[in-house]
């Protein structure tokens, strides 16, 4: 039987290497059929920031990266929508398509996991 896995994801997409380390982790538990979703909290909401210079920070472009999840069957992507607005983002600023949740919610879409992996 395979197992729900949920991805929180907290840093910023040019924090360092982060943020491509976690979307390896996420393709490759994704590749082995395993039912994958990701959880956007605090500055990881700018991974998904539409228009992107990953060219000076001299890293892979993490959007790219991101539109790679589709062909992996990972649907599910939440965002705290408090996480959006505290940055001055709207879901209209992201490249891909989110689920929006507020964050008192986030611990009851949490407990649907079977394995959670946040960092």
């Amino acid at each position: 039987m395979n197992k729900r896995y949920l991805f929180v994801l907290r840093k910023a997409a040019h924090s360092g290497v982060y943020a491509q380390e976690m979307l390896d982790i996420i393709l490759t538990t994704a590749a082995f059929d395993q039912a994958v979703s990701l959880l956007l909290l605090d500055d990881s909401v700018f991974q998904l920031k539409k228009y992107q210079y990953s060219e000076k920070h001299d890293m892979k472009d993490i959007a790219a990266i991101f539109s790679a999840l589709e062909i992996y069957d990972v649907k599910n992507i939440y965002a705290e929508n408090e996480s959006l607005q505290e940055r001055g983002l709207s879901a209209d600023d992201l490249c891909l398509p989110i689920q929006l949740i507020v964050r008192r919610d986030t611990p009851e879409l949490m407990q649907q996991f079977d394995v959670i992996f946040s960092g």
